[in-house]
Parts: structure tokens; sequence; C-alpha cells
């Protein structure tokens, strides 16, 4: 079933193209105009995420956002147009779990989105097989050749990705989306060094290198041929 996003924002226009680009990537949208409306509206109908307008009438999105985190941890990320950085950590501070500045891509838009709906979801621990390669979501470690290995945070998304997708070419713009969502530009070396320090963990004793790259375009779990 599709996710539920409570859109909370007075601007019509702006609600309205929210509506519509969220409807169009295949999300059930809910709107509201200003808090109380909101509030209502996620106690009637909980949503999946709620995008919450700071600058709206009556009851402003901090209070809006205190309100909705005292009964809920439906993740909420915060638009506005105020760039201070006082103003954003007065959102973070009122329970929001991520900030967008307008005027914004709404494909930075989307990226956020699905990077909040991810994290919110429940998963079962399990173990990921490659190979003789294993990956401990419970745990969050790695194990080959009778050894185990810890992972960073970002070690484990990007084998977590890898070990989801075997054989499978990842190119730098789904990696880059999937586990840094938008934090980094195109040209950043950040994967070619986190694969780095995969290799040297998933390598150690001359063990045969998985994760190889495809230059050019990306890089791909499989064996060796």
């Amino acid at each position: 079933m599709s996710s539920t996003i409570l859109v909370v924002e007075d601007e019509e226009r702006i609600r309205q193209f929210l509506q519509r680009g969220l409807g169009y990537e295949g999300y059930r949208v809910e709107a509201a105009p200003d808090g109380p409306t909101a509030l209502e509206l996620a106690r009637d109908t909980p949503p999946d995420l709620v995008l919450l307008d700071l600058m709206l009438p009556g009851m402003d999105g901090l209070e809006v956002c205190r309100r909705l985190r005292a009964v809920s941890d439906v993740p909420i990320l915060m638009l506005t147009a105020k760039e201070a950085i006082e103003d954003r950590v007065a959102g973070l501070d009122a329970g929001a779990d991520d900030y967008l500045v307008k005027p914004f891509a709404f494909d930075e838009l989307m990226a956020r989105v699905r990077a909040l709906l991810r994290r919110a979801q429940p998963t079962l621990p399990q173990v990921y097989r490659f190979a003789d390669l294993e990956l401990d979501t419970g745990t969050r470690q790695g194990r080959r050749g009778g050894a185990t290995f810890d992972l960073t945070a970002k070690e484990y998304e990007l084998l977590e990705l890898f070990m989801r997708h075997p054989r499978q070419v990842l190119t730098r713009d789904v990696i880059f989306d999937r586990v840094w969502n938008y934090d980094f530009g195109g040209e950043s070396n950040i994967i070619e060094v986190y694969v780095r320090y995969l290799r040297q963990k998933t390598e150690q004793g001359g063990m045969q290198r998985l994760i190889h790259t495809v230059r050019g375009i990306g890089y791909v779990l499989r064996e060796e041929s």
C-alpha cells in the first residue's frame, strides 16, 4: 500500500503543487491549510509522513510540530522560507526530523521524503548472504571467512544496499540517493572512499574481491569471473 502524506501549507498554490506532485509519485495525500485542521486530520487518519510549513496562520508550524510529536513518532519534514540557522534549530528542537528551505527543487523534496519513509519502516532482523559474505541486520556486523567485522553507520548502509541487490550494477546516482540521500553532490568522491573501507574489511586475509567497479557507471556485488 502507498504511504499517506499530510501536507500542511497555508499558501494554496504551493499546497496544490505538492498535492499534485506527491500524488503523481504514487502517494496518498491529505492537505490542511492551518494547524488545527492538520492536527484533526492527523488524529483521524494517522499519516506516514508530514510536510509541515513553518509560517502558518494562528498556530505556527513549531507548535503543530510539538503537538504532533507529543502523541506520535511520525516523520516530520519542515518547510520554510526562513534560512537562518536558529530557525532550523528551532524546528529540529520542536521535533522535526528534517528541514527544507523554500524555494526547493521537487526532486530534492522527494529524496528527503523517501529517506524519511525508509527510516520509519520497522524491519525484522535478518541475515543477508552472498557467496561467503554475511551481513546481520540485527547486530549490524559483517562476517566472512569465519571473521566478524564491525561497520560504521554509512558502511553498513552501503553494504546493505549491495547485499540487497547482488549482481546488479548500482549507479553512483542510485547509491547517492539510497545511502547519502541529498548530502553530497555528484562530483564528491565519498562513494569511492566508503567502497575502499568496505573492501578493506571484506578482503581481509587475502579474500577475493566481491565489490567491483564498473568504470564510468558505478559498482556491483558479484563473484570474480
